[in-house]
């Protein structure tokens, strides 16, 4: 095979209007950003806490590697399940309200594992519409049959479900909070269908996780549906401010994905450096939830800023503020008009979103400043006003 194709796909890209390129940063992840050389005011970040810099993650960081060096050396089934991989489990059980917890390299691997594993042939999985890449890509290796039902319709879903053969295993997968929406999942309600047509619940609590909840455990928290929702995965690199994934469920799923979830089996496992971090911010979001509140001060004082602007932002409820520009093109000149007067806003193209809902994925932080935030409105206002 010539490689001629890569030049072609690249150029077939550039024509879309879907050209990507990397974006260098120095120093802190905080509310501002040392980005391709100029310091920004950052709206880029699921830093939502700001504690990706905090003292006691560095440090509980720097203390692992002293006791535990810097790598874990095998996959956990092989020589690599440390003190701190266990240590780290049941403090997520803890933290979630359930009896176990399994942890990840990556929120992605955690997705494709988790569903490839708990679904296959015959079975019916029902994933909404705007489902991250990760949950689609595990309802395609899984081999279920996949239902798309339209984002947060719970008529649609309880249709599909009428119709799901009644011999099927079915699982029904959701975000709690959607990543390029920002809106929260009918939770309630997708239980009571699950319940009634016996069906499992998977949620994604990624950009939940250290947000909602009375000690930030995330949207089912919030609900007190942690008994009703069989399967929660969510990060540890977005609220928490390290890296990594977990599910947390019962000690039988912990089992079977131990024995049988392809992306957890056949990995180098996570290393302590890695784990020590996210134990330290599980206690930082439990003690601070002054944290909690300055982000969602934040929050309302921005979106109700830009929504006076008359900027369309979509139903978001969350730190992710989704302003919909539509065609991608105009959508990045945008983005780029921003960053030349001092804000970092990504713009977000297909296939990411859907085709003319190109975005500016505006988001919070906790750490932000009433001055900085003042100065971004400011900045969106003067470029309103030259459009």
């Amino acid at each position: 095979m010539s490689a001629s194709f890569i030049d072609s796909e690249l150029q077939k890209i550039k024509d879309a209007g879907l050209y990507r390129r990397l974006r260098r940063v120095d120093g802190d992840q905080d509310a501002t950003l040392k980005l391709d050389g100029r310091e920004v005011i950052n709206l880029s970040s699921n830093n939502y806490l700001g504690i990706a810099n905090h003292t006691a993650l560095a440090a509980a960081a720097k203390a692992a590697i002293d006791r535990y060096g810097c790598g874990s050396g095998a996959s956990r089934l092989i020589s690599g399940n440390m003190a701190l991989h266990e240590e780290l489990e049941a403090k997520l059980a803890e933290f979630k309200g359930t009896a176990a917890a399994l942890v990840f390299n990556s929120g992605f691997q955690a997705n494709t594992g988790i569903l490839s594993t708990l679904a296959g042939d015959g079975d019916v999985i029902f994933s909404d519409a705007l489902n991250h890449a990760s949950i689609i890509d595990g309802c395609r290796l899984s081999r279920a049959k996949t239902q798309v039902y339209r984002h947060c319709d719970l008529d649609h879903l309880k249709l599909q479900l009428k119709d799901a053969p009644s011999s099927a295993r079915k699982l029904i997968v959701t975000e709690t909070i959607f990543s390029m929406d920002g809106d929260e999942a009918p939770l309630d309600g997708i239980v009571e269908l699950a319940e009634r047509f016996d069906a499992m619940v998977m949620v994604d609590e990624a950009h939940a996780t250290g947000i909602f909840g009375a000690n930030g455990a995330g949207v089912v928290a919030k609900l007190g549906l942690s008994q009703r929702v069989a399967i929660q995965m969510g990060t540890l690199g977005k609220a928490l401010g390290g890296f990594g994934a977990y599910v947390a469920g019962s000690r039988a799923l912990r089992d079977l994905l131990i024995n049988r979830c392809r992306s957890f089996i056949f990995t180098t496992s996570l290393p302590p450096a890695v784990m020590a971090m996210a134990l330290a911010a599980i206690d930082l979001v439990k003690k601070e939830p002054e944290r909690r509140e300055a982000l969602s001060a934040n929050c309302r004082i921005l979106k109700n800023g830009l929504i006076q602007l008359g900027f369309e932002l979509g139903a978001s409820e969350s730190p992710i503020l989704p302003l919909i520009i539509g065609e991608s093109a105009k959508c990045m000149k945008f983005s780029e008009q921003l960053l030349a007067n001092g804000v970092f806003a990504q713009g977000i193209r297909p296939p990411t979103v859907p085709p003319g809902t190109s975005r500016l994925r505006i988001t919070l932080m906790a750490t932000h400043t009433a001055g900085q935030i003042e100065r971004a409105l400011k900045v969106f206002e003067e470029l309103k006003a030259q459009a």
